[in-house]
Order: structure tokens, then C-alpha cells, then sequence
């Protein structure tokens, strides 16, 4: 299955379908309103994005992830995902897993304690995809968010 897909760090040149796939996946968290993204906010904060992009060998654009380090203070260095996408299409045949797999594997090479993520309360499926991976599902906290411009 993996030989048939390319996995790439994001570039600059990836932002204009990235905005495409980041407003999809706002769609599909019922999260249209907050995707206030564009293409220049990318440009200017290029040193910022990181991530990978799934395409297949025929040139289909599957999906994407982005992360960033960040450092917590009981456990300390982490990997957080902000999202991981794939188009409705391409799920459900494993490579969600080999997409997470990849992100997993840039943790550890990072030597981060852990990996961390976020997932919408009514999404099931995808709860019971990370929990296959051995993750915990914590629902001890609730998202703050000041938006500052």
C-alpha cells in the first residue's frame, strides 16, 4: 500500500491546494466560519508550516498533516498534530495509518515524549482509529481561544 503513495515535507509551493484542503477540512468539522487562513498569512509564516502532503503515484492529492513542538510542562517536549486530513475518498483503506505512522516516526526521531492531538467529540470513527494506535482520549479539558487579530 505505501509504494503507492508519496509522502513530502510541505513546501511553498504546496499552500495553494494546502488552503484548498485546510477549507475542506474545515467543512468537514462543521467549522466552516473559523477557516480564515490565506494563502499571503501562509507566505508570510512559511517558516512556521510543517507538515506532509499524500499524493499518489498518479498525481491525486489525498491528504495532508501539519505539527508543530511545543513543550509541556509536566511530560515535556511534544509533537502536537494540528490536523490530519484525508479527502472522504481515500479513507478507510489504511492510509490514515500510514499517514500517522510517518508523524509518529518524526516524534520519536525528534525524541519527543509525546505525540498529541485533537479530535471532535462527535467524530467516532476517528476515535476509535486513534485508540486502535493505543491512544488516550482525554475529556478533562476544553479549548481556550483568544483570537488576537
Amino acid at each position: 500500500m505505501e509504494s503507492e503513495w508519496v509522502f513530502h515535507s510541505i513546501s511553498e509551493s504546496d499552500f495553494p491546494i494546502l488552503i484548498d484542503l485546510f477549507t475542506e477540512f474545515a467543512a468537514f468539522e462543521k467549522r466552516s466560519e473559523n477557516m480564515i487562513n490565506t494563502l499571503s498569512k501562509m507566505q508570510r509564516d512559511k517558516d512556521w508550516i510543517e507538515g506532509l502532503i499524500v499524493v499518489s503515484k498518479s498525481g491525486k492529492i489525498a491528504g495532508y498533516t501539519t505539527w508543530y513542538t511545543a513543550y509541556h510542562t509536566w511530560t515535556g517536549k511534544c509533537l502536537h498534530i494540528d490536523d490530519l486530513y484525508l479527502k472522504p475518498e481515500f479513507r478507510g483503506a489504511g492510509l490514515g495509518t500510514l499517514l500517522i505512522n510517518k508523524v509518529i516516526h518524526k516524534a520519536k526521531e525528534l525524541n519527543s515524549e509525546q505525540l498529541r492531538w485533537q479530535v471532535s467529540d462527535w467524530n467516532e470513527s476517528a476515535k476509535n482509529f486513534y485508540k486502535s494506535l493505543g491512544a488516550e482520549i482525554h475529556i478533562t479539558e476544553e479549548n481556550c481561544v483568544l483570537q488576537l487579530k
